[in-house]
């Protein structure tokens, strides 16, 4: 069986290099933000809450929930006067290279091993500055809080800097990934809490950082919005919402679900959910499966768990390729294959100014998937990027609906793969495995 990659035959072979460590941004770049943010979200109703943080100067570490670019802005306004390093995904520094060098962005590809970027972090810390990451690496689907890896915790331990966790609400409820050009009227709600100081972490092990860490950064926001009384009453609210809600309860039909208005139905066997200004679901005729969305995301989620537990998950399709090597730009690659199983993990195959090319992330190669909506860069369709260490491909299936369930294989056959090893690896290990102290 072939393993090895084919590189993409580009006429130009640059790469835009991610291994740049962050300039220091100008004190003006970071009144020009702060202006521009405070001027973005004027008007709007908002609350940013400091938790322990009397007395706390840079340098420090802060880890954010994601959900929409409010967050950046919000940020901005929470952490004034004080320069921050952001960390940024490639297809943020489209047309904008410079700009994003300048304002001290730290540029990396989704999901891949990228050891630069711990060297960036570091360089940041080091000459006091704040580093802000966003663990999740990705805005989440359902307002519910995504895999975060426990590298994370790792890399709190090894820069010893205090940790901040900004968790906002509302910016969802805001403007939901799935539909995020249409916008609800919601108050924003943004808490910034000091979690652990550099004593703390001296004397804590990895496992009880990431412990540390997964309960500061958990959150619901439909549960939040329950609890505070919001009512979003657009008449749109559900539009989209098919996107995460892709298997329907009733009949247990994939990728046949569709959205309207304040609803959401199944078109194999007909039944209809009304979404409810409070954010909760409610059947039309017979019972109410979910009313929690959360509740009918999870368990979509366990049903791709059973499938590949089975031995049954396997997804293969005819995919639209486009690449983005440098920032000028993306490169239309044309028709592509693709293959993802729980043994190969992604295979993607084409061929581009006359020579195939061959790209693969075996399993544990990548942790999660970068799934987009209505993806506004290239073209307004679902999408997912599988990134290598210098190259990322942008895939439009051909097969509807089916991103939100790849991101769940992707995850759930990574952890999979990564206690298969760890079981393997304390049955070699007569005490402390040195795999896992890489």
């Amino acid at each position: 069986m072939q393993t090895k990659n084919i590189d993409v035959n580009y006429k130009n072979k640059k790469r835009y290099k991610t291994a740049k460590l962050p300039i220091r941004q100008p004190m003006f770049f970071t009144w020009l933000i702060w202006m521009l943010s405070f001027f973005a979200l004027l008007g709007k109703k908002k609350r940013i809450e400091k938790i322990d943080m009397e007395g706390l100067k840079p340098p420090y570490m802060i880890l954010s929930n994601h959900m929409c670019f409010l967050d950046f802005e919000l940020a901005a306004l929470a952490t004034y006067p004080h320069r921050i390093n952001n960390v940024v995904n490639i297809d943020g520094y489209l047309h904008r290279a410079w700009l994003m060098e300048w304002i001290g962005c730290i540029a990396t590809r989704k999901f891949t091993s990228d050891f630069h970027l711990v060297k960036s972090i570091r360089t940041s810390l080091a000459r006091g500055d704040v580093l802000c990451m966003y663990p999740e690496a990705r805005y989440s689907p359902c307002g519910i809080t995504s895999y975060i890896p426990d590298s994370v915790g790792a890399l709190v331990k090894r820069n010893g800097a205090p940790v901040v966790a900004i968790v906002h609400h509302g910016n969802y409820l805001h403007a939901p990934f799935w539909n995020f050009r249409k916008k609800r009227k919601v108050p924003f709600y943004t808490t910034v809490k000091k979690i652990l100081t550099p004593e703390q972490i001296k004397d804590m092990s990895i496992e009880e950082i990431n412990t540390v860490l997964q309960r500061e950064l958990t959150y619901d926001e439909y549960a939040y919005q329950k609890e505070s009384g919001i009512l979003i009453k657009e008449k749109f609210r559900a539009e989209g919402l098919h996107k995460i809600l892709y298997r329907c309860p009733h009949c247990n039909t994939e990728f046949k679900m569709g959205s309207e208005g304040a609803d959401i139905f199944c078109t194999e066997c007909g039944k209809r959910w009304n979404m409810k200004e409070d954010g909760s679901l409610q059947a039309y005729e017979g019972a109410t499966e979910f009313s929690h969305i959360p509740d009918w995301f999870n368990w979509e989620r366990e049903q791709v768990e059973a499938e590949i537990e089975r031995g049954e998950y396997s997804y293969s399709d005819e995919v639209d390729v486009f690449s983005q090597p440098r920032c000028n730009g993306f490169v239309k690659l044309g028709k592509g294959k693709i293959r993802h199983n729980a043994e190969e993990g992604f295979v993607l195959e084409g061929e581009h100014n006359g020579e195939a090319y061959r790209i693969q992330r075996a399993p544990l190669q990548i942790n999660s998937l970068h799934v987009e909506y209505d993806y506004f860069r290239i073209r307004r369709a679902d999408c997912f990027d599988i990134s290598t260490e210098n190259d990322s491909f942008y895939c439009y299936p051909a097969k509807e609906n089916i991103v939100t369930k790849l991101a769940f294989a992707t995850e759930i056959i990574y952890l999979k793969k990564a206690e298969e090893k760890r079981h393997v690896c304390a049955s070699r290990c007569e005490s402390v495995c040195p795999c896992d102290s890489k």
